[in-house]
């Protein structure tokens, strides 16, 4: 007779004494595990703040492959060396709490599930599971304060409903899409920090300041109006005024007045020369904002630091004017795909632009129409069979496009599917600047363009930023995710308004976890590989093979071959082997 794993826990059977693990001791495929495999390590039991938890699923991710190609030179590592100190991959963890220190046993107890928020800051310093600290793929290890006492709190969401392993560990990717909607962008001005209003001589406009020019400890004025100087002076902030010689130097200007860290809020009024308004951007701050307010275009399109946009959370904003403040805050600048429009998903075969596709299907008020576009064949092919059903089901208009088939075809396409207006959304997947630029040609004035794949800042792109202010465009990027967007991720497979494991392409037991590194090099699964580490010697097998060795969890598997909770159960019962139990 099977049992679940739930009952192997009920049952007593405790924690082995050693465990497998796949330990990295340097760069490079080969320094993973020991003569390419999994090594026996002996297993703590935990101290008394500390838990000891069983890893039930690792989904692999992109990201690990920057390890191993970097390994201990990757920013998260500081020049650690590896052999010395090994670290160990995973960061997208479902996992269970077998047992709990005293000292931890008012929050956490036996049995209870969790998912992993890799990305922890501690005393402000950048960590993270799966890199400074190692990750799952192990069958058990102990837990402290490195995820427990983070600047944050603790990096574990507990687990409600019955969502399944792989479900739960790909909370963490999914938390990173649905991080893509939230609003990262600061959209009003610092309260405390430091404004620069550069305004254009001769221009006698009555510009008002209707809320939020309070909020400046200091404002930096270069030919501003009248009417601005006036409105500034009455705010108590600190004013500086600095002449065209003065300014013309930014960088020095940086360092005089915000110590090098660049200006918090820029504010731009008349603008007219894109070349200008590439220099003043480069001098925005972390989470900073450039407010361009006018009524006639630039001359040129503006060299922007697409790098910035994802990793920077840098906002461009505008208005016509003459209210200044109505270029900023959350009516005006909004995060979500636009209801019943039209979005394009660049790079839409990998593994994130599937979710970025799925998302858009499943969205109650989402887009009507979705162009999902790719350069890969049998990608494209995947993307058909499986999200063709998931469009019908939820009335949406699913186009899979090569874009490679001619020079044009995307952007022909663009306009013959919203009829001549241009894409409400672009979502681009794929970490290049060349396509970032293209992909803003492809919108309206009204549109959203979200840079999901990162850049090193630094990296310019073209765009036709005269559209934020006379428009409405949006240039948005996000890096990393919270513990929150993982918790709205749950939330919606509660709700059954998002299906993660619809995500899964592939499956493999803990030894075949190299083999899942090395698929994903090669691109090998269009969807995401996750490994049981509990389940020793299956190995790596794409879903549309599964029923050649475990017929019975095929059977179990969604109408399009999607991976659904009971063939979990089926393949846990067949598959999952317990600790021996004690004599």
């Amino acid at each position: 007779m099977s049992t679940t794993i739930e009952q192997y826990q009920q049952a007593g059977y405790p924690p082995p004494d050693h465990v497998s693990a796949w330990n990295m001791y340097g760069a490079g495929l080969d320094s993973m595990g020991r003569d390419n495999l999994p090594e026996n390590v002996s297993l703590q039991p935990p101290g008394d703040a500390e838990l000891l938890v069983r890893i039930d699923s690792v989904g692999l991710c992109f990201s690990d492959l920057k390890i191993i190609k970097q390994g201990g030179q990757h920013p998260k590592l500081y020049g650690r060396d590896l052999a010395l100190e090994p670290t160990r991959l995973g960061h997208e963890v479902s996992l269970t709490i077998m047992q709990v220190g005293k000292h931890l046993r008012d929050r956490y107890w036996p049995g209870q599930r969790c998912a992993v928020q890799p990305d922890i800051y501690q005393k402000g310093k950048s960590t993270a599971y799966g890199y400074t600290i190692p990750g799952g793929l192990i069958q058990y290890h102990t837990i402290g304060a490195e995820v427990l006492e983070t600047d944050e709190g603790a990096c574990l969401l507990p687990l409600t409903g019955n969502m399944g392993y792989a479900e739960s560990a790909l909370l963490e990717p999914w938390g990173c899409v649905m991080a893509a909607y939230t609003q990262r962008r600061r959209l009003w001005p610092k309260t405390g920090g430091v404004m620069w209003i550069v305004g254009r001589p001769g221009d006698d406009t009555q510009y008002s300041f209707s809320s939020g020019l309070d909020a400046p400890a200091t404002i930096v004025l270069t030919h501003a109006p009248a009417s601005i100087q006036a409105l500034a002076r009455a705010t108590g902030a600190r004013i500086l005024l600095r002449d065209d010689a003065q300014a013309a130097d930014y960088a020095a200007l940086v360092a005089e007045l915000t110590a090098g860290a660049g200006f918090d809020d820029i504010v731009v009024l008349n603008p007219k020369s894109a070349q200008a308004i590439s220099e003043l951007a480069k001098h925005i701050a972390r989470r900073g904002t450039l407010n361009l307010v006018g009524r006639a275009p630039l001359d040129g399109a503006v060299a922007a630091d697409v790098g910035r946009l994802h990793y920077d959370y840098i906002a461009f904003v505008g208005c016509t004017g003459p209210d200044i403040a109505a270029a900023y805050g959350e009516s005006r600048n909004r995060c979500e795909l636009r209801a019943d429009g039209t979005a394009v998903i660049i790079g839409a075969g990998g593994p994130m632009g599937q979710m970025h596709l799925q998302r858009a299907l499943e969205l109650p008020g989402g887009p009507r129409n979705i162009i999902a576009a790719d350069v890969n064949t049998a990608r494209l092919d995947a993307l058909r069979s499986r999200f063709g059903p998931l469009a019908e089901q939820h009335n949406r208009r699913l186009l899979v496009l090569n874009s490679a088939e001619a020079a044009d075809a995307l952007h022909d396409t663009v306009l013959q599917f919203s009829r001549g207006k241009g894409a409400d959304d672009v979502v681009v997947c794929v970490p290049s600047a060349d396509i970032m630029a293209e992909a803003a040609a492809l919108l309206n004035p009204e549109g959203m363009l979200i840079l999901f794949a990162g850049v090193p800042n630094g990296t310019l792109a073209p765009l036709d930023l005269s559209t934020v202010y006379l428009g409405n465009t949006q240039y948005t990027g996000t890096s990393g995710l919270t513990i929150n967007d993982q918790a709205r991720v749950m939330q919606s497979a509660e709700n059954k308004t998002l299906s993660p494991g619809r995500s899964v392409a592939a499956i493999g037991g803990m030894r075949a976890a190299r083999d899942g590194i090395e698929a994903l090099m090669n691109g090998s699964f269009a969807g995401k590989i996750v490994i049981f580490p509990q389940i020793a010697d299956l190995p790596l097998t794409g879903l549309e093979e599964l029923h050649r060795i475990l017929p019975g969890v095929a059977a179990k598997l969604g109408p399009d071959k999607s991976w659904t909770r009971e063939a979990e159960i089926e393949l846990i019962e067949s598959k999952w082997q317990p600790p021996s139990r004690p004599a």
